[in-house]
């Protein structure tokens, strides 16, 4: 398959968690440069902004507030259903669509400016999951099955259970899922990051 996603890589530092978690916000809210603190409270009442914020900040395992962003995220992560472990490497972006039910195997890789809907799984049968490119548009009720690779600009319809690779710019449905279209629906996947301009 073309188009295959760089791997993101882990937060380093504090500096790179508040990017990230800056990237999830703006895709909610469209606010680049929002404050942390700001980020923090819109969190408070939105639990898949507060899940993101502390998913990420956990990321950061050497530091000194690592042991509070690991209780937090495992707090939101039982309440809510959301299994996205901090290890899981995942890009700039990330948008969860009604914050429920979403697991993701840590051995997946999520590229840039995905959306993942709730009640969505990407798992694994052997120790590799999928991994998704950028700019990807997951449906409620997905099912993403094993080492499959997920093109830029792709979209996954509702329900799908995606067992094949799914190449870049098209539109996939159905179970098993089949391409419905070639082309995607960037008009989807909103307010991408970096923010143009």
């Amino acid at each position: 398959m073309t188009d295959t996603p760089a791997a993101p890589r882990l937060p380093g530092s504090y500096k790179e968690c508040f990017a990230y978690i800056r990237s999830d916000f703006y895709r909610h809210e469209r606010q680049p440069r929002a404050p942390i603190w700001r980020i923090w409270a819109y969190g408070v009442v939105h639990p898949y902004m507060g899940f993101c914020f502390w998913l990420r900040l956990a990321a950061h395992r050497r530091g000194w507030f690592y042991p509070v962003a690991r209780l937090m995220h495992a707090r939101y992560a039982r309440r809510y259903g959301l299994h996205i472990l901090p290890q899981t490497r995942i890009g700039y972006g990330l948008y969860l669509a009604h914050g429920f039910g979403i697991f993701v195997n840590v051995s997946a890789t999520i590229g840039n400016n995905v959306n993942l809907s709730q009640l969505t799984t990407i798992g694994s049968n052997s120790s590799h999951a999928a991994t998704v490119g950028d700019n990807v548009y997951v449906g409620p009720g997905v099912c993403i099955v094993d080492d499959v690779r997920i093109g830029h600009d792709s979209t996954i319809g509702a329900g799908a259970v995606v067992v094949r690779d799914v190449a870049p710019h098209t539109t996939v449905a159905g179970v098993p899922a089949r391409v419905v279209g070639q082309a995607g629906h960037p008009e989807f996947v909103c307010n991408r990051w970096p923010p143009e301009g």
